[in-house]
């Protein structure tokens, strides 16, 4: 705290739970690396007081832009005067960022950043079937993500169908005949995806059953902390390999750097 001056540009990320998040320490050492006087803090905001507090820190002079993340990406999207075609297509945003007119970008790097962590590990996209348990704020952008990336086929599954239906139908548009909803994994997946908070807590239930997934299948997860999830643990015991959701967060930050223009 040292180091905040009367010229600290903030930034902040959004959350429901907060506590989990590993974006504070990653971007304040990428400001302290970079020598720049900024300071992202942790805003933890109930669904309910979303729109007041996102249209409160819009109209914050020395706050550049915030992360977002469960389970607002979905909803910030409307707050944006301008979306990427990445959250566009997924129809959610991680980051948002004020432009020099005062007016709000958005975007989303959740895809770019799981589909870097998932190729960074030597795990290959082009020509595999995915399974993607979550049709929430992270879970469109990395379907829209593995299929532009050449994925062959992306089975859609959600504790509510619709919404799966929804997301499936969204992704057909752009990838006709690869994306379908699923009430359960697909037995021939080459990797299924948690991409619900189901693992935050220890008590957790397992966000989808592993009986049935072929040997040679990749187990990933995008939560973050812990690094290893009930789910990883379990399907590391089975002999299945898996990927943890750290690495996603590793290669946004880059992103993060050139969205908010970070020397």
């Amino acid at each position: 705290m040292e180091s905040i001056t009367g010229r600290t540009r903030l930034f902040a990320v959004l959350g429901d739970p907060v506590a989990q998040v590993m974006a504070p320490a990653m971007m304040n050492r990428l400001f302290r690396e970079r020598g720049v006087d900024a300071a992202l803090i942790p805003v933890e905001v109930s669904p309910g007081d979303l729109a007041a507090v996102v249209e409160g820190l819009k109209r914050i002079g020395n706050l550049d832009g915030f992360l977002v993340t469960v389970p607002h990406k979905l909803a910030v999207c409307r707050h944006a005067d301008r979306l990427s075609e990445a959250a566009r297509l997924a129809g959610s945003v991680n980051a948002m960022r004020r432009e020099a007119d005062g007016s709000w970008s958005g975007d989303n790097f959740d895809g770019a950043g799981f589909v870097r962590g998932l190729l960074g590990a030597g795990h290959a996209i082009a020509g595999k079937r995915l399974t993607l348990v979550g049709a929430g704020g992270a879970g469109v952008a990395i379907a829209a993500a593995v299929l532009q990336a050449g994925a062959s086929a992306v089975s859609v599954v959600d504790i509510d169908p619709a919404r799966a239906e929804a997301l499936a139908g969204r992704l057909g548009e752009r990838w006709p005949g690869l994306a379908r909803a699923a009430s359960s994994p697909d037995p021939a997946s080459d990797v299924v995806v948690n991409a619900t908070p189901q693992g935050l807590r220890e008590d957790d239930p397992l966000p989808f059953a592993l009986d049935g997934l072929c040997a040679e299948a990749i187990v990933a997860d995008i939560i973050m902390k812990p690094a290893q999830t009930r789910l990883l643990r379990e399907a590391a015991a089975r002999g299945l390999r898996t990927h943890p959701g750290l690495p996603m967060l590793n290669e946004q930050i880059p992103l993060y750097r050139e969205f908010f223009r970070i020397p």
